[in-house]
């Protein structure tokens, strides 16, 4: 007899919309006759393990609307790696609470543990269904036109280079920006959304997706400064060198490393004062600034794409819908179709699990230093209504009088 429960969890960095995604399982689940209850689990996986469930189905629909506009994830997160035992002691939970549908909101390591439990649960004979519901600030999820969570953060990227651009325009010298993205170069290229006239920062966009060199670096810098008298860099705190080494790690006298051995790239501000030092060290430029995004980018408020949350909202009512209907595991994609509007499918867990997609070479301009306007009109869509603009002066400039007669005098 069918226990009628389902567990839904959240995995990986919070964004500004996963909690659209939480709601709209929640929501969406309620109305189907069969399900009796709706769990969540505290800080995704390692809350199932450690059996920190809790009721969702006691939720009212009006505070689950107002933690839907709320970023970050509401259930909490974690940053655990499930491996084969891992999963095992995952299954045995599920089990032991009669769970009969499985969700889980995040990324690549996510849609992994969602493959490795869903093959738990077939080899027992035991019938789980389990969706991974796709959300990154990253987008670098195979099989999507893109991912929940990146067009916000996408937003909030452009919106600050503007400004870091007009407050450049003002005191010039030269600006560096870090931006997330270890292996997918996404969301720094999202800073040219940022520019509105020729002269507009920022002036040069490097990517993990090409091979930095410090020697370009600082000759592209260079020549950029010459030109306009100011430099306004986008960087990803994933560029390397053709080894892959991380530059982050080959210029810092000390590396940190995360849980998982990765060197630590975000939130440590290193590779910004890094750069920002080679500049002021070879070029001689002395106002150089630089700034690590860090966490902000990822669950800002203020900023949040109106179509992210449509859609963050949706891939979670659709995933809920596959496993009613689909009669099958996957993971929820996006599909873009025309101009801009998306269709859902459902793909197999092993398409999409342990796979890590980078930015197409249709994206990158041919310099390696800037977008094209593929990549423009590919995000333009997603960031949503309402995007600030600037507007400049046009100044009459006045006859000089005081230099004009020190002239004539001379």
């Amino acid at each position: 007899m069918s226990s009628g429960k389902i567990l839904v969890a959240q995995g990986g960095g919070p964004t500004a919309v996963i909690n659209q995604s939480l709601a709209g399982v929640v929501l969406e689940a309620r109305r189907f006759r069969d399900v009796t209850r709706v769990y969540g689990a505290l800080h995704g996986v390692r809350g199932i393990i450690n059996e920190d469930l809790v009721d969702l189905t006691r939720e009212t629909s009006h505070n689950l609307e107002l933690v839907a506009a709320t970023p970050s994830s509401a259930l909490g997160s974690t940053r655990d790696k499930p491996d084969l035992p891992y999963c095992e002691e995952i299954f045995k939970v599920l089990r032991a609470h009669e769970i009969e549908q499985f969700y889980y909101i995040g990324g690549n390591d996510s849609s992994d543990t969602v493959r490795i439990v869903s093959e738990q649960a077939q080899q027992a004979g035991y019938p789980l269904r389990c969706i991974h519901i796709p959300k990154t600030i990253d987008n670098d999820l195979v099989g999507n036109d893109h991912t929940p969570g990146f067009p916000s953060a996408a937003r909030f990227v452009a919106q600050a280079f503007a400004g870091a651009n007009l407050d450049n325009a003002s005191l010039p010298g030269v600006y560096v920006g870090v931006v997330m993205g270890r292996h997918a170069g996404f969301l720094t290229a999202a800073a040219a959304l940022g520019k509105k006239f020729p002269d507009d920062g920022p002036h040069l966009i490097y990517l993990p997706e090409r091979v930095f060199s410090l020697d370009q670096f600082l000759a592209d810098v260079k020549a950029v400064y010459e030109r306009y008298g100011r430099c306004v860099i986008a960087v990803s705190e994933g560029i390397h060198d053709a080894s892959g080494e991380a530059i982050a790690s080959l210029l810092a006298t000390e590396v940190e490393r995360d849980a998982h051995g990765n060197v630590q790239l975000s939130g440590t501000g290193a590779l910004a004062d890094l750069l920002c030092d080679e500049i002021k060290a070879k070029l001689g430029i002395k106002r150089v600034r630089g700034d690590t995004f860090g966490y902000l980018q990822r669950s800002f408020s203020g900023c949040v794409s109106g179509v992210d949350q449509r859609e963050a909202r949706e891939v979670g009512e659709k995933a809920v819908q596959f496993a009613m209907w689909g009669g099958r595991d996957g993971s929820v994609a996006i599909k873009r179709i025309g101009d801009y509007a998306v269709n859902y499918e459902l793909m197999a867990l092993s398409d999409v699990a342990g796979k890590t997609r980078v930015m197409e070479d249709e994206f990158i301009s041919a310099s390696g230093t800037d977008v094209t306007d593929a990549f423009r009109m590919y995000l333009r869509p997603l960031l949503g209504s309402g995007m600030p603009d600037a507007f400049r002066l046009r100044p009459a400039p006045v006859e000089k009088i005081l230099k004009a007669a020190n002239k004539a005098g001379a």
